[in-house]
């Protein structure tokens, strides 16, 4: 009988040189895809340049949380924001090393996965065949191994890692905060852990295809946002602060994580010249800053101009 369905498929049952025996149409075990000729096979490719920003970008997302919630909790007087931001930095960096040690093959800092071949690889659960239209025969599984499944572990480790080391640093060195602020932060990330979860489950496939250009359009917003807040209006306003450069160079490396996202650098001598577009947005707010000042055009009305 023919596989129906465009993720269904016979699994290997046994082999004997030549022989192979498969079994009935159906699922595919886990770490394992249909091919065209509808036979399931174990997925033994390396993640490509494309998969690996995807998943920096799903790993770089609990940890710039937890940095905005820490400052945003801390307070102007509190000397604890730097050690919970390096606490933060250490907990999504261990994370992110056993998550790669326990996926498949374990202990090493490698995996193998899946090629992605079209959006509907993310939702096969949608796809699940009825070939008398009344019993449904259910091909659901990870069509894009491991990248589905290997965010949910990553942010698993996160969780735990920070209930085990977060409130014992926050308790010893956040003395500047009271004590209904000292752990703010935590449940902040109690709130957008679930959330994150919920996000890669139902719109992974999306985030997969649109990253780059989130990616982009959030970190123009947000350097636009800060350096406005910040009153910055020239060089010198940037130069008073490191905390300021800081800020600035942060999202200079995410505006350069996009742009590599989206070229993928397929051709690397025409590619990486468009990483010198890298402080253009910067550059672009401090020379016009000036014009835009809302004091300025309010006294220009006044006169009349």
């Amino acid at each position: 009988m023919a596989c129906l369905g465009l993720y269904c498929g016979k699994t290997l049952l046994f082999k004997n040189g030549s022989t192979e025996i498969y079994g009935e149409c159906g699922v595919c075990p886990r770490g394992q895809r249909t091919n065209a000729q509808k036979y399931c096979e174990p997925c033994t490719e390396s993640p490509e340049l494309y998969d690996w920003l995807y998943l920096g970008f799903m790993a770089m997302l609990p940890l710039v949380l937890h940095w905005f919630f820490i400052e945003w909790y801390s307070g102007k007087k509190s000397s604890s924001a730097l050690f919970q931001h390096i606490t933060a930095l250490f907990e999504c960096t261990v994370a992110a090393l056993i998550t790669l040690l326990v996926s498949d093959p374990v202990g090493v800092l490698y995996i193998r996965s899946c090629r992605v071949l079209m959006l509907s690889d993310w939702y096969t659960m949608l796809y699940n065949p009825s070939p008398d239209y009344v019993t449904t025969v259910h091909c659901t599984h990870e069509a894009v191994y491991p990248l589905y499944t290997i965010v949910f572990i990553y942010y698993a480790f996160c969780l735990v890692l920070m209930m085990l080391l977060r409130p014992l640093l926050v308790k010893k060195i956040a003395c500047g905060l009271g004590k209904s602020d000292r752990f703010k932060s935590i449940y902040a990330a109690l709130y957008f852990f679930p959330i994150l979860t919920v996000l890669q489950a139902v719109g992974g496939g999306l985030l997969y295809y649109a990253f780059p250009y989130i990616i982009l359009v959030l970190s123009l917003v947000t350097l636009a946002v800060y350096m406005s807040a910040s009153e910055i209006e020239n060089c010198y306003d940037l130069l008073v602060r490191k905390k300021r450069l800081i800020v600035l160079f942060s999202h200079w490396l995410l505006h350069a994580y996009g742009i590599i996202s989206i070229s993928r650098v397929d051709k690397l001598e025409q590619d990486l010249p468009l990483l010198a577009l890298v402080p253009t947005p910067a550059l672009f707010y401090l020379f016009t800053a000036k014009f835009t000042e809302p004091s300025r055009i309010l006294s220009e009305g006044a006169n009349g101009h």
